[in-house]
């Protein structure tokens, strides 16, 4: 039993309201069940229920376990005062208000019809990768609609709570924001953390006074990923030259060495193309030809930005993978799949987020545009939504397939889901 067949069941009154009374005997009508509360706080906003003929406005709360108030500590926390009544699925104690009379408390276990708990349990208990599969093509197109968009909406809410948290960091700097945000994106995935480590401890205004020195980008950088921490056996020139250069720019601006260490990137089943070195590589190209990171990202229109991400790593990193690893092959510079990574996880939530902040509608419809426009991504989770019957016809499309898969399949959050309350409604219809 999950607390989201609970408020399904809650939401749309599937339950017997024949003769209802509380666990204490009180009788009980439901004028209005509330509005579902997708944060913190009471399950339901706002709800009307009458006890014994008098009228309650206020909260109401879920649990299975009637205990579980107390597990969640709900009796010490004000949000809950106002809660009118407590609906359980087990009534395994009493709730004591902090008035100290007893919570009114309602129990769904025997007045739910078990084909519907059954049903339920048979959707979130498939253990295929998607539980709703085999429904998918019985679904009309509307729930699948909303629910991307939904789904969508809630991804790209994520990916801007990150901008928000680095432009509060940054006082409301926007530039170092931009920088700290494609730092991130440029550790593609396995070294994002990593890599956003690097930003926020080699400040913006140190690099901007380099951006014309591509060598002394690279030596700043690399440095302070910890990366020039290596034995030079081989004699190395270019990274005796690093190593000469990251010294003297250390003492010059003192900054903070060992803050990132070496063992925090992650080079083990990469590919050479994907190595931190290399991308770090890329970020300097990057910095050393567009200085304003912000007005590449937020003011470029859209093919313009593709070319311009289009860089390649200096000379000396189209040959090694790692200090003094020569490559048989050239190693390419930032490639189309790499290129719509940083757009999807870079330009379009600092659109968005820029866009809300100064209240125009243009950046937010620019970063729609670009999701609209670029390919759909390819992976194992677009693979399973291709064997359901849902293809992604672009990034639009596969960013939310991703979050519903994620943060909805991979739960077994249905009734969370449009498509799963669709199917839901259809097979007990």
């Amino acid at each position: 039993m999950q607390e989201d067949f609970l408020y399904y069941v809650w939401k749309l009154q599937y339950f017997d309201k024949k003769s209802l009374t509380t666990c204490q005997g009180e009788t009980l009508s439901i004028a209005y069940p509330g509005t579902r509360n997708e944060n913190a706080g009471p399950d339901f906003l706002n709800g009307c229920i009458t006890i014994n003929n008098v009228t309650w406005h206020g909260h109401i709360e879920m649990h299975v376990n009637a205990s579980d108030w107390y597990t969640h500590q709900h009796h010490t926390d004000k949000a809950y005062e106002n809660v009118i009544l407590h609906v359980v699925w087990d009534h395994t104690r009493d709730i004591q208000q902090q008035d100290g009379t007893i919570m009114p408390t309602l129990v769904l276990k025997e007045r739910i019809a078990p084909r519907l708990h059954q049903q339920y349990q048979r959707l979130v208990n498939n253990p295929t990768a998607i539980p709703c599969a085999k429904h998918l093509p019985q679904v009309v197109d509307l729930p699948k609609a909303s629910m991307l968009d939904k789904a969508l909406f809630q991804r790209l809410t994520h990916k801007n709570n990150l901008v928000y948290r680095l432009l509060e960091d940054n006082k409301g700097n926007w530039e170092t924001t931009a920088y700290q945000l494609l730092a991130y994106t440029f550790g593609f995935k396995v070294n994002s953390s990593a890599s956003l480590d690097l930003a926020l401890n080699l400040p913006l205004k140190i690099l901007t006074q380099h951006t014309d020195n591509l060598l002394q980008l690279e030596a700043l950088l690399m440095g302070q990923a910890g990366l020039l921490h290596t034995d030079n056996k081989g004699g190395d020139t270019y990274l005796t030259t690093l190593k000469k250069e990251y010294h003297y720019l250390t003492h010059k601006y003192q900054l903070k060495v060992g803050s990132v260490q070496a063992h925090q990137w992650k080079f083990f089943r990469l590919r050479p193309a994907n190595f931190p070195t290399i991308r770090i590589a890329q970020f300097a190209q990057l910095l050393h030809r567009y200085p304003s990171i912000f007005d590449l990202l937020v003011n470029s229109p859209m093919t313009a930005l593709l070319a311009k991400l289009a860089v390649t790593q200096s000379a000396y990193w189209q040959r090694h993978y790692r200090f003094s690893k020569e490559s048989k092959a050239r190693i390419p510079g930032l490639g189309k799949s790499s290129i719509r990574h940083v757009l999807i996880n870079t330009a379009v939530p600092l659109l968005i987020a820029y866009g809300k902040a100064k209240d125009k509608q243009d950046y937010i419809e620019q970063a729609t545009a670009i999701l609209q426009h670029l390919p759909a991504e390819h992976n194992a989770i677009t693979r399973y939504w291709d064997k359901a019957g849902i293809k992604a016809k672009s990034a639009f499309d596969s960013q939310a397939l991703i979050e519903l898969f994620n943060n909805f399949c991979k739960h077994k959050l249905c009734l969370s889901c449009h498509i799963g309350v669709s199917i839901m409604k259809k097979r007990i219809g």
